[in-house]
């Protein structure tokens, strides 16, 4: 049976003397409510907790004592049975059972020890979770472990994430951290920086640090994995005629030549002009989708031209949508 309580051995060796008594390590009253000892426990882990506490002894058996108090407390059942003297402290039957004390006595990597209650408040705290991360629900038997996780939600434009862009974000202990963020990063892309999160405890690896970024919307691009589209508006003459026009890409303006007689909707390929290339991987191109913008004034002349070469040059353009009833 797993032990709920650190030994006396175990509260001797930190030279400290503390109560065997669940109520009174968590400082509530014997007829405490359920959400005042949840209450209790909350404020005191987060205190205690050995991730914000490196290297401090003292706190880390503190913590190991308020997390088997509340382990003790929060379980309807054993806190019946102890109030009714059927278990001790450490959750085994009166009297105690030798057994027990012959591994609660040993060194830290055989004592009997769980952390399985900090779930209960880690589920409730979105951020307390995501400071210590939830793997310390699960519980460990050694002093030694990884340290958690954190995350970070990290605002781009468009075009430095598209372009790559270097970003410095502060840790919860106050550390800058400074993320280069690749090209052709894409709104809700998380990225992993291995090793950047808290610090091991008692020489663990450290924890790893999840960025999601979200990247705002642009005007005018939007992306397509390596490729960029684009609407091009151009005017009723370049449509007709071709010529030379502008163009913006995420690199800079460019210069383009749109074919005489290009239609509405055509679409360019401007090769290379993309997201830039990566591992594995060629660069994208920028396609440029070419709208043909009508002039806001049909003035005499337009009218006129027109109507003299549609009597001459009429064609058809919707011989596929003839007849068609849906």
């Amino acid at each position: 049976m797993q032990a709920l309580w650190p030994s006396h051995h175990q509260r001797m060796q930190t030279g400290e003397t503390v109560s065997d008594n669940p109520y009174e390590i968590l400082g509530v009253k014997s007829g405490a409510s359920d959400k005042e000892i949840k209450s209790a426990y909350r404020k005191l882990a987060k205190n205690l907790h050995p991730d914000l506490n490196p290297g401090n002894k003292e706190a880390e058996q503190r913590f190991k004592a308020v997390s088997a108090a509340y382990n003790l407390l929060k379980d309807k059942k054993q806190r019946a049975r102890f109030d009714n003297g059927e278990i001790d402290a450490s959750g085994m039957e009166n009297p105690q059972n030798t057994y027990y004390r012959s591994h609660a006595d040993g060194g830290p990597d055989q004592q009997y020890y769980s952390t399985s209650g900090f779930s209960d408040f880690a589920s409730e705290s979105d951020l307390f979770a995501d400071l210590f991360g939830r793997r310390h629900a699960r519980g460990q038997s050694s002093t030694r472990r990884r340290g958690a996780d954190v995350q970070y939600q990290l605002k781009m434009d468009f075009l430095d994430a598209a372009c790559g862009a270097k970003r410095r974000v502060v840790m919860p202990d106050g550390k800058t951290l400074d993320i280069s963020v690749p090209a052709g990063t894409v709104d809700g892309q998380t990225l992993r920086l291995k090793g950047k999160g808290l610090p091991g405890f008692e020489d663990g690896l450290s924890g790893d640090a999840y960025v999601k970024v979200e990247v705002g919307p642009h005007t005018n691009f939007r992306s397509r994995g390596r490729d960029i589209l684009l609407a091009l508006p151009i005017t009723l003459d370049e449509a007709v005629l071709g010529g030379k026009v502008s163009v913006n890409t995420i690199h800079g303006t460019v210069m383009i030549s749109t074919p005489a007689g290009a239609s509405n909707g055509q679409v360019l390929r401007l090769k290379g002009k993309g997201v830039a290339a990566v591992k594995g991987e060629k660069p994208g191109d920028q396609l440029v989708s070419l709208q043909v913008v009508m002039p806001k004034t049909i003035d005499d002349d337009l009218h006129d031209f027109m109507k003299s070469w549609r009597d001459k040059h009429a064609y058809s353009v919707r011989k596929t949508h003839e007849g068609a009833t849906s």
